[in-house]
Parts: structure tokens; sequence; C-alpha cells
């Protein structure tokens, strides 16, 4: 009887090691796929204007700072007080220069790539735990990890995609903790880092958790387990904001709360920082520029999901994009990386949608505007193609190879979808993949570095001078820059044409990075040309001088 029971067993357990071995090699093979993307060439380009030379400077004067001196705690720009955002990021980032003793592209961008090519298997079982087939899961993390704006804003040394490896750990944790409480301090850890990265961001996010469980699982919102655990792993950042608002200095105080709480945070939700505003559609319009050939499925995975509404997956995913697109909306603050955390619940509801079409019956036609979608992206990335290889000024041999991939996968897929063979899907998968792969080690897949002149010629130009570290340097060109400042170890800081007058008459040693034909526009009597570089741009500004004072 005994020996009966146990050969009853056995398939069950051996079907279950399968199983766990199954999900140990899809999240080993797409952790190494996303590494493999997100590592490739990351070094290659200079950093971005904002926010990868803020973080930069932030993050080398926490490696570079005295011992003892709590620069982790208290970080700095420049020297004065950075209250901007939460340092956890910029922490990373300094440990990373730390041990490997090298301050560059490659280092300062290595933190946030990793992490966000993490939430890749994340993703992956988020969908095992949500879904009931195995395919669905691989389907979305596909999807994922082919999304241009995810991939392109991940590499970048900015803390978006932090939030999203820590918000889809919470997810993680919450789905999990509905059988095992155990995990509801994972969702605090969650949490926790989320408000260590971006601050009032983690209330957002924290309420879509909180809303996903009250309508999927409400006893989780009467457990003290759940409760308990949450306010444990949010510890570590309840302690952070402790130590801002009981600082020695009442002044840093007052300024942390009304720049670093108020003006940098809440202030973004009625009105715009830094003149950067837009539509209530401004997000909507940012979702269908980036994100094909993805989009072609996404009315079909609406219908899917609404039909599906009560089941978790569904209310995971209606909760997660409804109230966050909501939120983004209705805020008079409009930056692009603002929509990236509504970017896994896309590819979790394409993603099903693709599973559920892998059953699709082979005598069913497929919709007819999948067709005509498909068509309009062959016809332009074809044409791409053609001009950037016949017709541009100059040859762009990396944007025809990446284009020509563009063309050829949509092509391909097209001829399959009318012979209705589904294998059109795996190769959506692979050519974007591989066009993704081609784009991050050409020298476009930072296209905003050619709005403005490169900084490094001119960075290197104003090190070789002998201008002191601490020396203030202002320039003609209206832009702030902190990706000079960063490279030059200088602060470069704008100044209009009579600013610049009267700091020349009123400093005894000015030193001005101006446009070659700038200093003849303005009274500069006497100058000294320190150095003098060009840029190689076909702009107005490619030429450049440092002057100084000169003796009469």
């Amino acid at each position: 009887m005994y020996r009966k029971l146990f050969q009853l067993r056995q398939p069950t357990t051996q079907m279950y090691r399968t199983e766990i071995l199954l999900d140990r090699l899809w999240v080993i093979g797409l952790l190494i796929a996303a590494l493999t993307l997100y590592l490739a060439n990351l070094g290659g380009l200079p950093l971005r204007d904002w926010d990868e030379g803020i973080v930069a400077q932030v993050a080398r004067e926490i490696a570079l700072a005295p011992e003892g001196s709590l620069r982790w705690l208290y970080p700095t720009l420049a020297g004065d007080a950075y209250i901007n955002k939460p340092p956890l990021v910029h922490i990373l980032i300094a440990t990373t220069y730390s041990i490997t003793g090298i301050i560059n592209e490659w280092t300062t961008r290595l933190p946030g790539s990793i992490l966000t090519a993490l939430s890749v298997p994340l993703l992956y079982s988020i969908g095992r735990e949500i879904f009931p087939r195995r395919l669905w899961a691989i389907f979305s993390a596909l999807v994922y990890l082919t999304l241009l704006p995810v991939v392109r804003h991940g590499r970048l040394a900015m803390l978006d995609g932090a939030i999203l490896c820590f918000f889809l750990l919470t997810i993680w944790c919450l789905l999990r903790c509905r059988r095992d409480l155990r995990y509801c301090l994972g969702v605090g850890i969650g949490l926790g880092l989320i408000a260590l990265t971006k601050g009032v961001l983690s209330l957002l996010l924290g309420a879509i958790a909180l809303a996903f469980i009250a309508w999927d699982t409400p006893r989780l919102l009467t457990s003290i387990y759940f409760w308990s655990g949450i306010i444990i792993g949010s510890l570590p950042a309840t302690f952070w904001y402790a130590a801002q608002l009981l600082h020695p200095n009442p002044t840093y105080v007052q300024t942390f709360i009304n720049q670093g709480i108020l003006n940098q945070s809440l202030k973004r939700i009625w009105d715009r920082v830094d003149n950067h505003a837009g539509p209530p559609w401004y997000y909507i319009l940012e979702i269908l520029k980036y994100n094909w050939p993805w989009l072609i499925f996404l009315p079909k995975s609406v219908i899917l999901a609404w039909e599906n509404r009560n089941l978790s997956w569904a209310k995971l995913i209606l909760v997660w994009s409804s109230i966050y697109l909501l939120a983004i909306s209705i805020m008079i603050t409009k930056l692009p990386w603002y929509v990236l955390p509504i970017y896994p619940a896309l590819a979790l509801l394409i993603g099903a949608q693709l599973a559920e079409l892998w059953n699709w019956p082979s005598s069913k036609p497929f919709p007819r505007y999948w067709f005509a979608l498909l068509s309009i992206l062959i016809i332009g990335s074809w044409a791409g193609c053609i001009y950037f290889a016949r017709f541009a000024p100059q040859l762009e041999t990396d944007l025809v190879l990446i284009l020509a991939a563009i063309a050829l996968t949509m092509s391909i897929a097209i001829v399959l979808m009318f012979k209705r063979d589904l294998q059109f899907i795996i190769i959506l998968f692979w050519g974007s993949y591989l066009s993704l792969f081609l784009l991050m080690n050409s020298d476009n897949w930072v296209w905003e570095l050619t709005e403005q002149y490169p900084v490094k010629p001119v960075a290197q130009m104003i090190q070789k001078s002998n201008i002191p570290p601490g020396q203030k340097i202002y320039t003609s060109y209206p832009n702030f820059r902190p990706s000079l400042n960063f490279y030059s170890e200088r602060q470069v800081i704008p100044a209009t044409q009579d600013t610049l007058e009267k700091i020349w008459q009123t400093e005894s040693s000015p030193y001005f990075l101006l446009r070659s034909s700038f200093p003849k526009k303005i009274n500069l009597e006497p100058v000294q040309i320190i150095d003098r570089v060009e840029t190689n741009t076909p702009k107005p500004e490619a030429s450049w001088v440092l002057i100084t004072k000169g003796k009469y």
C-alpha cells in the first residue's frame, strides 16, 4: 500500500522539480539576454544632460568625500547640499567608482543598467504568479525585453531603471504574500527602495499595489502581518527622511522641505517645473511613438484583459495601467521618462494576447488592421534605410543596418502572417531584439547628444588650463550643461551679455568660455586667450575659446 502511494506521489514531485528547473533556466536565460543588451557599448557615448551629468557629479562627490564626512547621507552638488532626489542610485554609482577606481561613462551607467536588466526576469516571475501558463510569462518578458524606451532609459545613468526594478520586486512580493505572508517584508523593502530613489513616487506606486490587493485579495488589508512587513521593510527609508529633518542646521531642514519635498516633488503635480509641461495626452503620444511593433496587438490585448477582469492577472494590469496613466496625465510637469513604470503592465498585457494568439485557429484570418499597421512600419523602415544609404548628407552606416534589420523583420513577419503561420511572433521577438542590439552598439542610442555641442573637447580644454578647481567659469552659451561640469570638474555657468560685461568689470580674474566670435561683440579688454578648441560640428558653436583678463 505504501509503495503504491509512493509511486503516485513520485511523478507529481518529479513534475514539480521539472517546473522549478524550467523556471530557473528561463530566469537565467532572460537575465543573460538582458545583460547582453543593456551592457553592450555602455560607455561608448558621453553622458547626457541633464540627469546623467548631475547624477554622475553627485556620485563622484560622494566617492571622493573624506572618510566620516557623511556625504552619502547628506550628498552635495558642487559643494552645495543636493536635495533634489534621495541618493540611493548615486550611492550605488559612487560605490562602483570606489570599487573599480574608475570614473567614466561605463562605471556611471553600470548600476542602473544592471538593475534594469534584473527587472526582465522579475517580470517573468510576476507572469508565473498571475498567468495560468508559462508561455504567457515568457511572451510578456520578451515584449518587455524589446521595448525601446525601457532599454534606452534603463541604460542611462538615471533613476528610472532602478524604479522599474524596485517596483517589479514590490509587485512580485505582493503576489507571493497572498499565500506566504513572509513576502510582506519584501513589499516594504521594495517600496522603501523606491522612496530612497524618487521620494514621493513610492506613495503613488504603493497606492497602485494596495488598490490591486483591495480588489483581488482584500483579506490582506486586515492582516497585522501584512502591515508589519511593510512597515519594517520601509524603516531604512524612514530613517533617511528622519535624518534630513533632524539635521543640526535649521536652514538645511527648511531647504529640504521647500525644495526636496515641495518644489521638486509635490509641486510637479500642480505646476510646471523647469518649463516641462504638456497636454493631458502627452504620455499617450509617448507610448505611441516608441513601442512598435507591439502596439499592433494592443487593442485586442485591452479587450482580452477587460473580458477577464474577474481574474487576478487582468485586475493587476487594469489597476496598474489605469491608475498610473491617469496620475501622470493630470500632472502639470511632463517628462518622457515619467511614463516608464507603465511599460511592465503594457508588456504583461500584450504578452497575454500573444500567448492567446499562439493558439489561434489556422482557418481564422488575422485582423486586417494588423496588416495595415505592419505595412506602414515596413514602408517607413525601408524608406529610411534607402534615404540614409543614398540621399543623406553623409553615409550613416549604423542607421542603415538598424533600419534594414527592422525592415527585414517586419517584411518576413507580414509574409508569415499572410500564410497564417504563427512563427511570425518569434520573428518579431528575434528581429526586435537584434535591431535594439544594433542600435545600442551604434553612436545613435543617445540621440539627444546631437542637439548641442559635444562637451568632451571643451571639457578637456578646461581641464588642461591652470584654472583652480573651485573657480567658476562663465559662458555665453544659454543652456546649463551638467555634463560639461562633470567632465571639466569646474562649474560652467550660463550668463547673458550684460552679466558677462558686469563680471568682467568687477572681478579681478574672471574666466569666460565663449564662442570664438563672441568676444568681438562686447567690450572685453584686455583679453588673454588661455586656449581654444574646435568641436568638429557644423554648428556656429563649433569653435570655443577660454579667456581671462590680460595685462595692459
